[in-house]
C-alpha cells in the first residue's frame, strides 16, 4: 500500500481515500457489476461491528462518508473532523480487510444494484453516454460500474467472497490522507491498522479496443439525445494541459464557445457539453448535447465545427479566462481536504506520484496561445464516435460504419 499524506493545517477536516485495485475491468465478463456489488457488501458488518453499528460508528465520528468502483479501482472515502480520524482509520482498516459479506444481504444489496440499473436505463441521457463509453473504450473498459441485469442477477455469494479474496489487498492499493493533520502520526496510524495486511500480484489493464462509428437508439421521443467522443491523450502526458486549455476554451463556463455559439447565439440546443476523461493508459473527450429532432442534425454539425475549427480563432481572452477558471478550483480544492485526499489517490494511480497544488497552478499559467494552437493544429481530433438517442438518425462522418438499435 502507498501512503500519501498532505497536512493542512489551516483546516477544522481532515479526509482520507482509498483506492484499491478491484475495479470494473477485473470482474469476469458475465458477471458485471460484481465489483460494486462487492464493494457495497463489505460495509454491511466488519471485525466486531454489524451493519447497523457501522452506522452508528460513522455518525458518531461525524464522517461524510463515500463509496464506489470505477474502471480500475474500489475506492472509499470520507471527510470528518479531524479529532476522528484515527478511528477512522482503523475502521475503514476492518472494512476492507475483514468485512463479514454477510449471504442473508446479499438479496438486499442485489436489489440495491438492479433499482440503480433500471433507474439508469430509463434516463435517456445516461443511456447514451455509458452506449459511448463502450463503443470508445471497448466491451471491457467501457463496461457500466453498475453492471447489468443479466450479471447481477447471476452472482452468487461465492462470487463475491471469491472477489473479495482475490482482489481486496494491499497490492498496489493507495490511502491518501490529507486535512488537519500530523504527517508522522497519520503514517504510524496507517502502519497500525494496515501493517498486516498482505499483497498479491495485481492484473495488468489491457487497452482500449473502441473505435470510431456510429450507432442510433431509436425513441419516440420529443427530444434528441447526441453523445459523441474522441480519443485523446491521458492525464500526465506532457502535452496534457495544452489539450486540455483547448477544451476547456470550448466547453468550461457559460462564456465557452459552445455554450455560447451552439446554446446561446443560434438557439439549437438545451444543454451542451464537452470534457476529458482518462484512464491510465487511454483518454477521450466526451460530449453531449440535448435537442429536438427539428434541430438535433445542425446541432451535432455546428458542434462538431466547432471542436474541429477551435484554432481558427482563438484569442489571449479564451486563454487566460480558462486559466483563472482553473485557478480558483485550485484554491478552492484548498479548503476541502476531502477533495484534496482524492486528487492525491487519483494522481499517484493515474501518473505514479502526486501533483501539487502550486504545480498544477504554474503549467497551467505557463501556458501560452501558441501551445495550445500548435498542439491542436498537429492533433486534429477525428475518428469520432457518435450515438444519438430520439426519432430519427442523423447523418455523421461515420454513416459507413453505423448500426442501430431498437
Amino acid at each position: 500500500m502507498t501512503v500519501l499524506v498532505q497536512p493542512m493545517p489551516w483546516l477544522r477536516t481532515a479526509a482520507f481515500s482509498i483506492a484499491i485495485r478491484a475495479g470494473v475491468d477485473v470482474e469476469p465478463r458475465s458477471l458485471g457489476g460484481l465489483s460494486g456489488l462487492t464493494c457495497e457488501m463489505v460495509q454491511r458488518g466488519a471485525g466486531k461491528h454489524s451493519s447497523r453499528d457501522l452506522v452508528g460508528i460513522h455518525d458518531n465520528l461525524g464522517m461524510d462518508r463515500s463509496s464506489g468502483v470505477s474502471v480500475s479501482t474500489s475506492n472509499f472515502g470520507a471527510s470528518m473532523p479531524r479529532e476522528s480520524l484515527k478511528d477512522a482509520i482503523e475502521l475503514y482498516a476492518q472494512i476492507v480487510q475483514n468485512p463479514h459479506l454477510p449471504e442473508d444481504q446479499l438479496e438486499d444489496a442485489r436489489m440495491m444494484s438492479l433499482q440503480e440499473i433500471r433507474a439508469n436505463q430509463d434516463e435517456p441521457t445516461h443511456r447514451v453516454m455509458q452506449t459511448l463509453r463502450q463503443m470508445h473504450y471497448g466491451p471491457v473498459l467501457g463496461r457500466p460500474s453498475n453492471g447489468t441485469e443479466e450479471g447481477i442477477k447471476r452472482i452468487t455469494q461465492s462470487d463475491v467472497r471469491e472477489f473479495f479474496e482475490s482482489h481486496y489487498h494491499a497490492g498496489e492499493s493507495i490511502m491518501a490522507i490529507a486535512g488537519n493533520v500530523d504527517a508522522t502520526l497519520a503514517y504510524q496510524w496507517v502502519e497500525d491498522s494496515f501493517g498486516q495486511w498482505h499483497s498479491k500480484p495485481v492484473t495488468d489493464q489491457e487497452a482500449a479496443s473502441g473505435a470510431g462509428g456510429y450507432e442510433h437508439i431509436h425513441s419516440d421521443s420529443s427530444q434528441t439525445h447526441i453523445g459523441f467522443a474522441y480519443r485523446t491523450i491521458p492525464y500526465g502526458h506532457p502535452d496534457y494541459f495544452r489539450m486540455r486549455a483547448g477544451i476547456g476554451i470550448l466547453s468550461d463556463g457559460m462564456s465557452s464557445r459552445l455554450f455560447d455559439r451552439v446554446r446561446e447565439q443560434q438557439g439549437l440546443c438545451y444543454t451542451v457539453t464537452a470534457s476529458c476523461h482518462s484512464l491510465k493508459q487511454d483518454a477521450g473527450v466526451f460530449g453531449y448535447a440535448g435537442t429536438t429532432p427539428e434541430r438535433a442534425q445542425q446541432t451535432l454539425d455546428v458542434t462538431l465545427r466547432e471542436i474541429s475549427h477551435l484554432v481558427d480563432d482563438l484569442n489571449e481572452a479564451e486563454l487566460r479566462r480558462w486559466q483563472t477558471r482553473i485557478q480558483s478550483l485550485l484554491i478552492m480544492e484548498q479548503e476541502s481536504s476531502a477533495s484534496r485526499a482524492s486528487s492525491l489517490a487519483s494522481d499517484y494511480y493515474q501518473i505514479g506520484h502526486p501533483i501539487s497544488t502550486k504545480e498544477l497552478e504554474s503549467a497551467i499559467e505557463a501556458l501560452t496561445l501558441d501551445q495550445v494552437r500548435e498542439y491542436w493544429k498537429a492533433h486534429p481530433p477525428g475518428d469520432y464516435r457518435i450515438v444519438t438517442l430520439g426519432p430519427d438518425r442523423l447523418s455523421t462522418p461515420q454513416d459507413s460504419h453505423t448500426s442501430s438499435v431498437n
